[in-house]
Formats: C-alpha cells, structure tokens, sequence
C-alpha cells in the first residue's frame, strides 16, 4: 500500500469515526499530495512513495515551526492542535534515525565517496540524505556532516 493510499484509508476511517480534528489533518495532507501530483505533472499515475514521504516531512518542518512560534508568542492552545497533527503526520513517515546512526552513516558514505575536503559537505549531505530515504531530519545530517569535519 503507497502512503498516499495509506493516508486515505485513515481518512475514510476518520470520516466513519466522526474525528474531525483527524479528519481536517488528513485532508490537509491528501491535499499536500495532490499538489506535488499537479507540480511534477504526476497527476494521472500520482507520485512515488520517496516523494509523497518528502512531502510529508516538508509539512511535518511546517508543524515543528509552528509549534515553536506558537509556544514563543504565548499560544499554548494552537501549539497543542499543531503538535497533534505533527503526530499525525509522523504515523506516515518512516521511524527516525538515532543521531549516532547517522554519524556512523556520514563517516561510511565519506570513506565510500573518498569525501575528506569540507569543500566536498554539500555532496556528502546529499549522499547521506539518499542513504537514509527520508529516515533523518536533513538539519541533523548537515550538523553531523559538519562535525565529521571539524
């Protein structure tokens, strides 16, 4: 079952439970789908799982901001709806990597790619990014590519 397929099963389920809140969030995320559809012209054949996960962690970043802007200007009660749908989302994604996975990552893709100049980072956060297919947040793969060279 692709994730998008995965989505609107729970959003059908959703609909027949009367969770609302459930609902607004997995159409938000049908929705997200979608338009990355109609943006790679993908609309007929849809688009692959790597992409609809991209998506999802795209809009996952949006919550986690949300979150912290929420919280910072005092709004408690939005930055609880925004951490709900954050979970939500996080059901579709892959489980995360633990950092010290990844570092032992960066330094396996560096000694395979014969990275050892900080001016090669950019090629080597990339490799490491398609090493973990959406498992790990790209700001800690580019802290740690980082730190490998420092």
């Amino acid at each position: 079952m692709t994730v998008k397929e995965h989505i609107e099963k729970n959003l059908k389920t959703a609909m027949l439970a009367g969770d609302k809140p459930l609902v607004t969030t997995l159409r938000g995320l049908k929705s997200a789908l979608l338009y990355a559809e109609v943006a790679a012209n993908t609309r007929d054949s849809g688009i692959s799982d790597s992409e609809a996960i991209s998506v999802l962690q795209k809009e996952a970043k949006k919550r986690q901001e949300s979150i912290a802007m929420y919280r910072q200007g005092g709004n408690e009660a939005k930055a609880n709806d925004e951490e709900a749908e954050l979970v939500v989302i996080q059901e579709f994604l892959p489980a995360q990597m633990s950092e010290s996975e990844i570092g032992d990552l960066v330094k396996t893709e560096a000694e395979r790619l014969s990275i050892s100049d900080a001016k090669q980072m950019g090629q080597l956060i990339g490799a490491v990014k398609q090493a973990t297919s959406g498992a790990a947040d790209g700001a800690i793969i580019a802290r740690l590519v980082k730190e490998y060279f420092a």
